[in-house]
C-alpha cells in the first residue's frame, strides 16, 4: 500500500515531464512556446519563469480553494496567478533585463497561459499543497524542457548558432558555439519566424508521439479487432454467404437495369 501511495505521488511529478507534457501531448500554451523558443536562451528564461508562478499559485490555490465559492473559482485564480506574474516580472526586470526585453509582452501573459490557469482548475484545486507543488513542477519542467528542444534546433537552423545571449546577465556577449562559422553553412531565417517555429513544433511533437505511443491500442483499433468484418474474414462458412449475397445482389442490379433499358 505504501509503495503504491508512493508511486502515486511520483506520478505528480513525473507525467508533467513526457506522459502528459502540456505542450507536446496536451498541446496546451502554444502561443508562448511558438513565441520565446527561437534560442535556448529565451525558451529556458520563459520556461523557469512559468514554473516558477506555476509552482507557487497551484500551492495557493491548493491552500484556498475550500475557501473560494465555486462560482467565483476562476477570477480568484487568475488573481492568484497574475499576484505571482507581477513578482517574477518585477524580479527579471530588476536583475535580468535583458531577458526581461527579449520576453517581451510574453511574460506578463503568463497569467492567462493555459498551462498554468489549466493545472489550478483541473489539479490544484481538487488536490494537497505537496501533490500540487510536484504537478506544477512536473508540468513546468515539462514546458521548460520542450523549450529547450525546440529552441536548440531553431537557434542552430536558424541563427548558426547554439547557446548563445548573455545568460542572464552571468555571461555578457557571449557568442556560443558557432555552428555556421565551424561548418560554412549559412542559417535559415525562416527558422526563427513563425512557419518555422510551426514546423519545428510539428516535428518535435511527432517525435514524441512516435516514441511514446502505445503499440498494443493501435493494434487493438487498427487492426481486426476493430474490423466489423472480422467475424466474416475469419470464418469460411460466412464468407462463403457473403459472397453468394454480394453475387445475388450484382444480379438482381444487372437485371433491373436491363427492364428498365427494354421500357425506355
Amino acid at each position: 500500500m505504501a509503495a503504491e501511495k508512493k508511486q502515486s505521488t511520483l506520478s505528480y511529478f513525473t507525467n508533467g515531464l513526457i506522459k502528459e507534457n502540456p505542450v507536446l501531448v496536451l498541446v496546451i500554451g502554444t502561443c508562448p512556446t511558438l513565441a520565446t523558443s527561437t534560442s535556448v536562451e529565451t525558451g529556458l528564461g520563459m520556461g523557469l519563469a512559468a514554473t516558477a508562478v506555476l509552482v507557487c499559485s497551484n500551492f495557493v490555490i491548493s491552500l484556498l480553494h475550500k475557501a473560494i465559492p465555486d462560482k467565483v473559482r476562476i477570477p480568484c485564480f487568475i488573481t492568484v496567478i497574475a499576484g505571482f506574474v507581477t513578482l517574477v516580472e518585477m524580479i527579471l526586470q530588476a536583475y535580468v533585463p535583458s531577458l526581461y526585453s527579449a520576453l517581451g509582452i510574453y511574460l506578463p501573459l503568463i497569467v492567462v497561459n493555459c498551462i498554468i490557469l489549466g493545472r489550478a482548475e483541473m489539479f490544484a484545486s481538487k488536490h494537497g499543497p505537496g501533490a500540487s507543488i510536484l504537478d506544477g513542477l512536473g508540468m513546468g519542467l515539462g514546458f521548460t524542457f520542450t523549450l529547450c528542444i525546440m529552441g536548440t534546433i531553431r537557434e542552430i537552423l536558424g541563427s548558426g548558432t547554439w547557446l548563445a545571449g548573455d545568460w542572464f546577465g552571468l555571461a555578457p556577449g557571449f557568442k556560443g558555439i558557432q555552428l555556421q562559422a565551424a561548418f560554412n553553412v549559412p542559417g535559415m531565417g525562416i527558422m526563427t519566424m513563425v512557419p518555422g517555429g510551426f514546423f519545428t513544433f510539428a516535428c518535435v511533437m511527432a517525435t514524441v508521439h512516435y516514441f511514446t505511443r502505445d503499440k498494443s491500442k493501435i493494434r487493438k483499433d487498427f487492426g481486426c479487432a476493430a474490423c466489423t468484418m472480422q467475424d466474416v474474414c475469419t470464418d469460411e462458412k460466412k464468407q462463403a454467404e457473403t459472397a453468394e449475397r454480394a453475387h445475388q445482389i450484382m444480379q438482381a442490379s444487372f437485371k433491373a437495369h436491363e427492364e428498365g433499358g427494354k421500357n425506355a
